[in-house]
């Protein structure tokens, strides 16, 4: 039995046909586990560049805290609060107060009715003092709050400070 030449021409189209619908498949498959991960690494580097300027703030907060330290002329009092804690650095002439309450650390003078708010998402914030050889230092424990709950680091830091003018 010979086919006719328009049915040999018939099936081969058909099967052309079913080679683009499986080609089609094949290019959607591909086309979302790209795009799935490229969201993936959208979404992680989203994530680091929040955690890199949570760190960048905590870091130029501890810095300021330091440079109130060594600065201080006087003595350095410490006072726990039922809403946080409270830091009194004399300076001089002005007095730098840092004060820890409802997740927020503020930096006041309050001579100059200037108050900043320093670290707005502050887990704990703990200032202590150690002795030791006869120097006494200063000790700033902080936990900052992630912006996102799935940062994997525990965003800690420890600062301290010595006073230069006792």
């Amino acid at each position: 039995m010979k086919l006719r030449p328009d049915i040999l021409h018939r099936r081969r189209s058909a099967m052309m046909l079913i080679e683009c619908l499986v080609y089609i498949a094949v290019f959607a498959v591909l086309t979302g586990i790209g795009l799935a991960s490229f969201y993936f690494c959208w979404d992680h580097t989203r994530a680091t560049i929040y955690a890199a300027d949570e760190v960048e703030s905590a870091l130029r907060a501890g810095e300021g805290w330091r440079a109130d330290v060594r600065a201080a002329t006087g003595k350095i009092s410490v006072e726990n609060t039922a809403t946080g804690e409270v830091v009194t650095i004399p300076e001089g002439e002005r007095t730098v107060v840092y004060r820890f309450e409802s997740g927020e650390l503020h930096r006041e003078i309050p001579v100059q009715n200037n108050s900043r708010l320093v670290l707005p998402k502050v887990k704990t914030s703990e200032m202590t003092t150690t002795v030791s050889n006869g120097v006494t230092a200063w000790r700033w424990e902080l936990a900052v709050t992630p912006r996102r709950n799935e940062s994997p680091l525990p965003l800690l830091f420890t600062f301290e400070a010595a006073q230069t003018k006792p």
